[in-house]
């Protein structure tokens, strides 16, 4: 069994609001960089789980040679790439069901699964995982625009987007970028919440 591709459409919406996550991540990516939180397999797990939901080629392709130079298992690999997740260590299995949580639920989660995740890891641990939870799904957003287009030149388009979104969507980064980054300043000042889910 071989992972599907382009499983989801997002929009421009969509790659806003995972940009100014991501830009508000990067002090969580900084801080396991420094204090070495989470491994390299768990973080590339993580790579690999959420871009299985998404269906972003050139993020697996990407991710699966990052994963391989890791020292991450062949087997386990192809194995998260297809959902499953038997092959993976199970001290990980929270952080990587969650991961997808995220992923499979329009960049949110709910307070129960954000929780468990906090009482698993602990609160830095929690937040670095869901930092890069975040930096991928950003990745996976424009990574999708980009694997449409190079399909489309090879002459198989994706059947799912028209030459205008996929051009739309990475040409987009350019305004929208200096904006992602004075409202994540903006919220990170305000100390707005960087949960990943709406208190009700």
């Amino acid at each position: 069994m071989e992972m599907e591709f382009f499983k989801k459409k997002f929009g421009h919406g969509d790659l806003y609001r995972s940009l100014v996550f991501t830009i508000r991540s990067i002090k969580y990516i900084k801080m396991n960089r420094k204090e070495n939180l989470i491994s390299g397999q768990f973080q590339e797990r993580i790579m690999l789980a959420v871009t299985q939901v998404n269906g972003c080629e050139v993020c697996s392709y990407a991710h699966t040679k990052i994963a391989l130079e890791e020292g991450m298992d062949p087997e386990e690999i192809s194995s998260i790439l297809i959902g499953n997740l038997e092959n993976s260590p199970k001290e990980e299995a929270v952080g990587i069901l969650f991961a997808q949580h995220y992923s499979d639920n329009n960049q949110m989660a709910t307070k129960e699964t954000w929780q468990r995740l906090d009482q698993e890891y602990g609160q830095d641990r929690a937040l670095v995982i869901l930092a890069y939870t975040r930096m991928i799904t950003f990745g996976n957003i424009y990574g999708m625009a980009i694997s449409a287009l190079r399909t489309r030149f090879k002459g198989q388009p994706s059947g799912k987007t028209s030459l205008f979104y996929e051009l739309s969507m990475i040409i987009s980064i350019i305004p929208l970028l200096p904006g992602a980054a004075l409202q994540a300043l903006f919220d990170n000042l305000t100390n707005k919440s960087n949960l990943p889910y709406v208190e009700k």
